[in-house]
């Protein structure tokens, strides 16, 4: 999940347009390239105030003008946010040096990522004396972790310049599959051994995804925030979905050692990339502070803002739902009625081209307000599971799971632009790891509970259950004021010369 799961001022920009003076401030002035640089954040006139954190970002308060503040006067219309842009102008940014090597080192990763499950379960089952167990415990040891260590994650991406964060992610990762390579080629795998290097593989994960979702905003100018994610979300289908095709034929010719070695040199590759960006200082020098108190400080901007914490709610519900369904009920229903495994991977190819459709949708697909346009949005994505607990045809079982991936894709794009956006760049990571740690709490719970639902009143009912439970908590996150109310920034105020 590309969300937060799933999640996101450009620094460079900002120090090239410099801030606006304290002279233009006492004329009552302020610049274009302030406007540029992002406008006020409605949370922020929900609060009724305006921080110095806003002022170094460029954002004006709207609670702060009816306190007798004055607006610029404008010298143009308004202009939607994005608006300006054409689909050439969006597809332009993979020629700016600095988007184009965290795109290439994002793709590079999650190509890397895409075969190294499928070579890592073989591998470990192919070994001398494993078993399913075996499997099982190098698994959850390197899931854990990862849970364990993303608020950690959070922390440390605040407090140091990302793109180092993520260079030493993606190295560690590099060298964890590099050991897991030699073992699998030498076959002197021990079960402990195996099990450090999936935890420190799952250890990295935490200390990148954080940093990652800050790194956008420090690249990216905020009114291209949009664009942004939803060339770089195309770039992870494409490379997932290569991954996932390429992965068991890999594992054939070449042997699960070698794939899983190639594995470690795509990761390795994605670090010099993102070593190459550079200009992403740290956020803000909070050496003097405990990692508990900056913990504290990222949970008093997550709970502020109401549409954040009741999404992650809704999102952490509905993810119970989805794993349950896709992990256990899904595939017990395609081997009792639709003929196994074809029928189950037809569903799957059918949410992946969804996914690749939706993203490219999101380009151009910028709603007013976003968060509750995304909660709506997952309301569709119950349509697989209640098609197969009603024992439809399959083909539009795989209509609805193709339908399910549009929805999910454009709602991780305008998910990860409005917190982007709305959230103090100084908090942006922890703020992502609180939500990140939120929507996946849930999941293995609902694989816990498939089972014995499965066997106590059926799977297809309980398919049934789950796309109810997923209707039910996006129509109840949607009654909440702050999701619907939420929106875009309306213009960038460009000043007259006087």
């Amino acid at each position: 999940m590309d969300r937060a799961p799933f999640r996101d001022v450009a620094e460079a920009g900002s120090a090239d347009r410099g801030p606006f003076s304290p002279a233009d401030a006492d004329r009552g002035r302020f610049s274009p390239a302030d406007a540029d640089r992002g406008p006020f954040s409605p949370a922020d006139a929900d609060r009724g105030r305006f921080s110095p954190a806003d002022a170094d970002r460029g954002r004006f308060s709207a609670a702060g003008g009816g306190r007798g503040r004055q607006r610029p006067a404008l010298s143009s219309p308004p202009v939607r946010i994005g608006d300006a842009h054409g689909l050439g102008a969006d597809l332009s940014m993979v020629r700016e040096r600095r988007f184009a090597l965290l795109l290439a080192a994002r793709t590079v990763s999650v190509l890397g990522s895409g075969f190294a499950p499928v070579a890592l379960a073989f591998g470990v089952l192919a070994l001398p004396g494993a078993r399913a167990t075996t499997l099982s415990a190098v698994l959850t040891a390197q899931a854990l972790p990862m849970v364990a260590f993303l608020l950690l994650g959070g922390v440390v991406a605040d407090r140091m310049p990302r793109h180092r964060v993520m260079t030493a992610a993606e190295s560690v990762n590099a060298a964890a599959h590099i050991c897991l390579a030699a073992m699998m080629l030498t076959r002197w795998a021990p079960l402990l051994p195996l099990l450090a290097a999936s935890a420190v593989s799952g250890v990295a994960g935490a200390m990148l995804f954080p940093a990652l979702t800050g790194i956008i905003r420090d690249v990216v100018p905020p009114g291209r925030l949009q664009t942004a994610n939803a060339l770089l979300g195309m770039g992870t289908n494409v490379s997932k979905m290569t991954g996932l095709v390429l992965g068991g034929g890999a594992v054939v010719l070449l042997g699960s050692g070698w794939v899983l070695m190639t594995s470690g040199v795509m990761f390795a590759v994605a670090a010099v990339l993102i070593t190459m960006l550079r200009g992403s200082p740290a956020q803000s020098a909070r050496g003097a502070h405990s990692v508990l108190a900056d913990l504290r400080a990222g949970w008093r901007e997550f709970v502020s803002r109401q549409w954040l914490w009741v999404a992650v709610a809704q999102f952490s519900i509905l993810m119970m739902a989805v794993q349950a369904a896709y992990g256990v009920l899904g595939p017990l229903v395609a081997r009792q009625r639709m003929g196994g495994a074809p029928a189950w991977s037809a569903v799957l190819a059918g949410e992946a081209v969804g996914m690749t459709i939706g993203v490219a949708l999101a380009l151009r697909f910028r709603p007013r307000r976003p968060v509750m346009v995304a909660t709506l949005l997952t309301l569709p994505t119950a349509l697989p599971y209640v098609l197969l607990g009603a024992g439809a045809p399959l083909w539009s079982i795989v209509s609805g799971a193709l339908v399910a991936g549009v929805c999910f894709d454009i709602y991780g794009v305008l998910w990860n632009t409005t917190v982007q956006r709305e959230i103090p760049g100084e908090s942006l990571s922890r703020v992502s790891s609180y939500d990140s740690l939120g929507s996946l709490m849930l999941g293995p719970l609902g694989m816990l509970l498939a089972g014995p639902l499965a066997v106590t009143i059926g799977p297809q009912p309980a398919l049934i259950g789950c796309g109810a439970m997923v209707a039910f908590v996006s129509m109840l996150a949607v009654l909440f004021p702050g999701v619907r109310r939420l929106r875009v920034p309306d213009v960038r105020a460009v000043p007259a010369r006087s």
